[in-house]
């Protein structure tokens, strides 16, 4: 599990195809403890570590992977964002994290909003559902605060200190990022059994239970 909080931005040092999968060397993440089979997010995806060199690790990657998020665009030099997984006992800055991308969306548009920088973001129509306002979503593995939601359009505030610590400065309206939803909306809907449609709304909230009545 990870936080979403970006303990550094490192960058792909060699691909390696392997006809429908991949090996990837990331650096700029030296891990002198590191043990092999870790995980480490990378841009919001969950590698396993299967080798570490002096200022980073090796990592495969799966053909699914590389269909589902944007991996399979990645070249040498493409600049990612990287967490270790949460140590028991850590404070949890972010939001709770899987490192399982559920699909990739697309920068609409950027605007300067005092020092900071609005983003608009689109979701795939499948993943628009889990996206609710003052909720959470992860964006390329940065744990960030939903402010407005438009149909498969969301709005989220990049701070100065994000912009900074993080790859998302780098983003243009058109680059794709791997998006992950709040687990805890994928988990209400199951609960609720809504995972096979339908929609979740203040009566069958309360219905179960989950407000007062």
């Amino acid at each position: 599990m990870f936080t979403g909080i970006i303990q550094t931005v490192g960058q792909v040092a060699a691909i390696d195809r392997r006809g429908a999968d991949a090996r990837l060397r990331i650096a700029g993440l030296p891990l002198p403890d590191g043990v092999l089979g870790e995980s480490i997010a990378v841009s919001g995806v969950c590698l396993t570590a299967v080798e570490f060199s002096g200022d980073g690790f090796v990592a495969d990657v799966s053909g699914e992977t590389l269909a589902c998020t944007t991996l399979g665009a990645w070249s040498v030099g493409q600049r990612v964002n990287l967490e270790r997984a949460l140590a028991v006992g850590e404070r949890l800055g972010g939001h709770i994290v899987s490192g399982h991308v559920d699909g990739v969306g697309e920068l609409v548009s950027r605007q300067t909003d005092g020092r900071s920088q609005r983003f608009t973001l689109r979701a795939p129509a499948a993943l628009a559902r889990y996206i609710a306002a003052k909720g959470s979503i992860t964006v390329d593995g940065v744990s960030l605060t939903v402010n407005t939601v438009s149909g498969a359009e969301f709005g989220v505030n990049i701070v100065p200190h994000t912009l900074t610590h993080t790859s998302l400065d780098a983003l243009r309206a058109g680059s794709r990022v791997n998006l992950e939803v709040d687990l805890l909306a994928r988990y209400l809907e199951r609960l609720l059994g809504r995972d096979a449609g339908g929609d979740v709304d203040m009566a069958l909230l309360a219905e179960h239970g989950f407000l007062n009545r």
